[in-house]
């Protein structure tokens, strides 16, 4: 077996999980508790929180919806995302604070905002 064609056996924090060695078998130095593994230090930090807040974004309702009037309302709600709800749709029911909907009529009305 061609030990060095293996690959590294690593946790989700980066802990190397086949004890301390590299593939060929010697000893491989570990981060210290506390310490980023190499991998956790190269990312980038994580972004702000974007929460919806539909009441910036209701004088939309009437408007047609379009894509141009989605990339608003998402920039005005603050949202990460947009959803689009077509009319007679079924949505799921989970909630996400950070997703703006957008409910449509037959005539491509905006007929709600709401955030989830």
């Amino acid at each position: 077996v061609d030990r060095t064609r293996l690959p590294i056996l690593r946790s989700r924090d980066g802990h190397d999980l086949a004890g301390g060695r590299d593939p060929a078998g010697a000893p491989r130095s570990q981060p210290g508790i506390g310490e980023p593994s190499p991998e956790q230090a190269a990312a980038p930090p994580a972004p702000e929180a974007m929460i919806c807040n539909a009441e910036s974004a209701q004088a939309h309702i009437g408007h047609n919806a379009t894509e141009a009037g989605g990339a608003v309302i998402l920039k005005e709600s603050g949202a990460r995302t947009l959803r689009w709800g077509p009319p007679r749709s079924a949505w799921t029911m989970d909630y996400r604070q950070d997703r703006v909907n957008v409910q449509y009529d037959d005539q491509m009305k905006i007929i709600a905002i709401t955030c989830g």
